[in-house]
């Protein structure tokens, strides 16, 4: 019925009325700065540890399982956790941010470690060069592209854990909180599918702009597996 399911066009009226709504509006900004916090802190432990992971063997083989006990668990299931140590406010939602796209960033490092010249890494050593300056002047620019790609995939991942964290934990403030609010306190369906589809607008322009971006960047990376293809 049109109770629950308002059709296109009141939706749209709604979705324009959000849009000049400032209450509205910082709700998206709160979202998109724990999104953006969380996927920088990302960024700052995931490479690093990538690229450790990928260039010390001994030291993958003895965390893959504490790695792949901790990969699996959903950041639903963690919410309580997280509530209960952290807090309901922005950190409990950055930190769960932080721990869903964290995984999709250090494999992608690791997978472009394995993907190096074996030459490069040797020539490097061979000089003398200590191990910090050969991850940082030599793998991190040649994993640069896998890094990145991890970095696309993450920034979504990390928004659907900001927003999910906003409506199942009760924030006070954010995008998911808005959700929340406007589907269980009142009849206002158009309300509820206008702001899901702002959400899901943010999600694609942000996968979409890291990929033009990336394509920019890394042009160079392209056009040499296009050659060997």
């Amino acid at each position: 019925s049109k109770t629950f399911i308002p059709p296109p066009s009141v939706v749209l009226v709604s979705l324009v009325d959000l849009l000049g709504d400032a209450q509205f509006l910082r709700d998206i900004v709160a979202t998109m700065l724990a999104w953006l916090i969380a996927i920088a802190i990302a960024i700052a432990v995931a490479v690093p540890a990538g690229l450790l992971l990928g260039s010390i063997p001994v030291l993958r083989t003895t965390t893959a399982a504490i790695v792949e006990f901790l990969r699996p668990i959903p950041v639903a299931a963690l919410i309580p956790l997280v509530l209960l140590v952290i807090g309901s406010g922005p950190e409990a939602k950055i930190t769960l941010a932080v721990y869903a796209s964290l995984w999709p960033i250090m494999f992608n490092t690791i997978y472009g470690m394995n993907e190096i010249d074996p030459v490069l890494m040797e020539t490097a050593r061979a000089c003398g060069t200590s191990r910090f300056r050969i991850l940082s002047s030599v793998a991190l620019p040649q994993t640069a592209p896998f890094v990145f790609t991890g970095v696309r995939l993450s920034a979504t991942i990390a928004l659907i854990a900001v927003v999910s964290t906003e409506f199942l934990a009760g924030s006070e403030v954010g995008l998911g909180s808005y959700i929340m609010l406007v589907s269980t306190g009142s009849t206002r369906f158009d309300l509820v599918f206008a702001s899901t589809l702002v959400a899901g607008a943010l999600g694609y322009l942000i996968n979409e702009g890291l990929e033009q971006l990336g394509k920019r960047l890394f042009r160079w990376n392209s056009v040499d597996r296009e050659a060997i293809a």
